[in-house]
């Protein structure tokens, strides 16, 4: 039985415990700052680092050579690299082209060209020596550490707003959901990691089907009319391995539909758009109301089938089928900056019959918990609290300030009594007692290695004063599943009206208690003629 052939899936849904060539990574510097790379063995740009591939940031230099092969979460010193113009090579088109590089100046004035630098040998990165500053750590690619990282084309979705999108839209594996307004990509890449389950059978060349059996693969159907965004966000879902289970489409859903050519039956919605209650006309159950009026096809190539054309006075109407799924209800949200825009889209939402309207405003605070270290012993070290902790260890501080404050004026004397500055040499009480600042801090970083920071100092927590996010509100509704005759029959036929026991009633009858003996009478027939016969 012949092997077949299987490629890498997506980082952000299936990813190993160690960090591999040629896989995108994130370089986290601080909360606020990270960093998205891809991790190369060779430098391909030829940018002359002798270390290979390096990546240049404020807390220090990283060559791909150092991160490589490293398990997820990993602390990565910061690596000792040549940055100027002597650690550089030439560029090839440099080369060819006879640019120079710009010249540097000698102490007595003289000016020659920049050294070029050797080249590794054989094409081998040299070996990168560690930093005595700085460090980042190396993630894995998630949707949160995405949409910090991105290059912002559009206002994002931040996590705090996705995730409670998500939640409330009921999204899980193996569900298709509409998003509409695709921008940056933020919130494609969490809706895939929501309905991701599995990958549709060739739906990527040489992937496998790794398709829960028994169920959808899941699928996102996203929606850009920016052509410019459309293109960059192809090719990061392209490079991020996600085109088998999000669709992207260029198209504007305000004035075309959803519709494709395969059939959508969306589960959930999101709709990120400047005006969200014109795409709403064509999120309805029956496809009479999704006529637009367009031109007639000229060349006999198009796409369109011509009985879906038909003939009035204004031109064409093509109809368009419903893009939701018929057997189940369908939940949406709407994200909008502005209450005049919510007002507009509950209005036609109450028109087109969606139901369980409500408006949500998300304010999100991250609450810090730490430990806070506070004592004249942690004096010297970051992110501590270097003042006294007792009113002993503040005393013992004051006296030996006094008591350097009368050495220091001691040797001034001598000095003006002899006329020249003396050495003094302070007795063995004194140097046991009397220590500079640098001596102090040299102590406490030796004592540091043998201490239990973690569990030292007082647990505390504080919130932040805030926190990166797009403020708007959301829009949910319901748009209950499609009935018709047929389903109304197949449930009067399993869950049968009247022939029960019937209850005995004493005394005058209420209003509702004669509508439900006129149903109960009326048996087998439909609602209006209940209702009809239910009339005092």
């Amino acid at each position: 039985m012949a092997l077949q052939e299987v490629h890498r899936g997506s980082p952000f849904l299936q990813i190993g415990p160690y960090a591999e060539a040629d896989a995108l990574a994130v370089l986290y510097l601080k909360r606020d700052l990270q960093l998205p790379i891809v991790l190369r063995e060779n430098d391909e740009e030829d940018e002359g680092y002798d270390e290979g591939k390096v990546t240049n940031s404020r807390f220090g230099s990283f060559p791909h050579s150092t991160l490589i092969g490293l398990p997820w979460g990993s602390q990565v010193r910061a690596s000792t690299v040549d940055t100027g113009s002597r650690g550089r090579r030439l560029q090839t088109g440099q080369a060819l082209n006879g640019c120079k590089k710009r010249k540097r100046e000698d102490p007595i004035g003289k000016s020659f060209p920049a050294d070029p630098g050797t080249p590794s040998e054989a094409g081998v990165p040299k070996a990168a020596v560690t930093a005595t500053t700085g460090f980042a750590h190396l993630l894995p690619p998630t949707p949160e550490s995405w949409t910090a990282s991105l290059p912002h084309r559009t206002q994002v979705v931040y996590t705090p707003d996705y995730s409670y999108i998500l939640q409330r839209l009921r999204v899980r594996p193996g569900m298709v959901l509409i998003e509409a307004g695709a921008g940056s990509g933020s919130f494609s890449h969490a809706a895939a990691r929501s309905v991701f389950n599995g990958y549709p059978q060739d739906a990527r060349q040489g992937v496998e089907d790794t398709q829960t059996s028994g169920g959808r693969s899941g699928k996102v159907w996203s929606y850009e009319f920016h052509e410019p965004r459309y293109d960059a966000l192809r090719t990061e879902l392209s490079d991020h391995g996600l085109e088998g289970v999000i669709e992207l489409t260029h198209r504007d859903v305000c004035a075309e539909g959803f519709a494709v050519e395969e059939r959508v039956q969306a589960d959930a919605v999101f709709l990120d758009l400047p005006a969200p209650w014109l795409a709403l006309e064509y999120l309805t159950r029956s496809p009479r109301n999704l006529v637009k009026k367009i031109t007639p096809p000229i060349s006999d190539d198009s796409a369109m089938d011509e009985k879906s054309f038909t003939d009035n006075e204004n031109g064409f109407a093509a109809t368009q089928p419903s893009v939701l799924n018929p057997e189940s209800a369908v939940r949406i949200c709407t994200f909008s900056p502005c209450i005049e825009q919510v007002q507009r889209t509950i209005s036609t939402m109450r028109q087109l019959g969606w139901l369980e309207i409500s408006m949500v405003e998300i304010a999100a605070k991250r609450i810090e918990v730490r430990r806070e270290r506070v004592g004249l012993q942690e004096e010297g070290l970051r992110g501590v609290n270097a003042s006294a902790a007792s009113v002993d260890e503040a005393l013992g501080r004051l006296r030996e300030l006094d008591s350097r404050t009368r050495e220091i004026k001691e040797m001034m004397a001598m000095a003006n009594k002899e006329g020249e500055l003396v050495a003094h040499t302070p007795s063995e009480e004194g140097q046991s007692r009397l220590l500079s600042k640098q001596e102090r801090r040299e102590q406490i970083l030796q004592a540091q290695e043998g201490r239990k920071i973690y569990k030292e100092g007082n647990l505390v927590h504080r919130s932040e004063a805030d926190i990166k996010m797009h403020t708007s509100y959301l829009v949910f509704a319901v748009l209950p599943r499609a009935w018709t005759e047929e389903d109304e029959k197949k449930a009067r036929d399993q869950w049968p009206v009247g022939g029960g026991a019937k209850e005995s009633f004493s005394g005058p009858l209420s209003k509702r208690q004669r509508k439900k003996a006129a149903k109960e009478a009326a048996g087998g027939k439909n609602l209006l003629e209940q209702i009809t016969l239910a009339e005092p």
